[in-house]
């Protein structure tokens, strides 16, 4: 008996997605998503964050197939033999960080990041921030364009960029990587627990103004920003084997 024999498709807006999306449906039938065993999302690494974010907590394993540009969360496209690959693809599963950012009034916002939690800068002025770990203050201040807390699934996006270390995705760890830091001087980040509870507090906020970013939800005007791991939520991707979310992590780190 088939695992997958309910398919929903979900395409980005791009002609060559939507091409491909109705070439399947009509190959392979396409399922009310609510009622599938499987999505699979046609698009770029851009649609795949917003698929797993749309599908959060639904418990629907999500096959990625490249009709974007870089695609690293994506399998290759191929329209043939799409039911055998779901049923030979390996599952990569991960936690996403939940973010409560508090504002300038009080409010406390909330969100979930798959890749990470950023902190930045709204002005010319670089943001002053202090970090606490667990409650202990660990870095009195930090003067930077911001800070951020990635995941090992998110280590290669944003946090590789800003030269923070790539995570293996089954590593329990998370990235605290500065972006662009003035001072300290010569602070390039720390590797904590995925356990960690995480605080950062916005020093002279009306001067420096922060925004706090969880992949694309954006709060302006935050005063602190609490990060940790959410362990209640199990977000399932598929990959073709060998080209497995945990290899293609591992490559990159060898310039692949």
């Amino acid at each position: 008996m088939r695992r997958f024999a309910r398919i929903a498709f979900v395409t980005s807006d791009t002609e060559e997605a939507m091409d491909a999306g109705a070439l399947l449906r009509q190959r392979y039938g396409d399922a009310q998503v609510e009622e599938a065993d499987v999505i699979v999302a046609l698009g770029g690494d851009g649609l795949m964050l917003q698929t797993l974010h749309r599908f959060m907590g639904s418990g629907k394993p999500i096959y990625g197939m490249n009709r974007g540009s870089v695609g690293f969360l994506m399998n290759e496209y191929q329209p043939d033999g799409l039911v055998d690959r779901l049923e030979g693809a390996e599952r990569s599963i991960v936690h996403p960080l939940l973010m409560v950012a508090t504002d300038a009034s009080g409010v406390a916002h909330t969100a979930r990041a798959i890749n990470e939690v950023s902190l930045l800068r709204q002005s010319y002025q670089a943001a002053k921030l202090r970090i606490s770990i667990d409650g202990k203050t660990r870095l009195g201040e930090l003067a930077a364009d911001g800070v951020m807390v990635a995941t090992p699934a998110g280590s290669t996006a944003y946090n590789l960029s800003a030269n923070g270390p790539i995570l293996p995705l089954n590593a329990p760890l998370l990235a605290l990587t500065p972006i662009s830091a003035f001072r300290p001087r010569r602070w390039r980040g720390a590797l904590l627990p995925d356990r960690a509870r995480i605080s950062i507090d916005v020093l002279e906020h009306e001067k420096r103004p922060v925004s706090a970013v969880a992949d694309h939800f954006e709060y302006r005007n935050v005063l602190r920003v609490d990060i940790a791991m959410d362990r209640t939520v199990d977000l399932v991707m598929l990959h073709d084997p060998g080209h497995s979310l945990e290899e293609r992590i591992l490559l990159e780190q060898f310039g692949y």
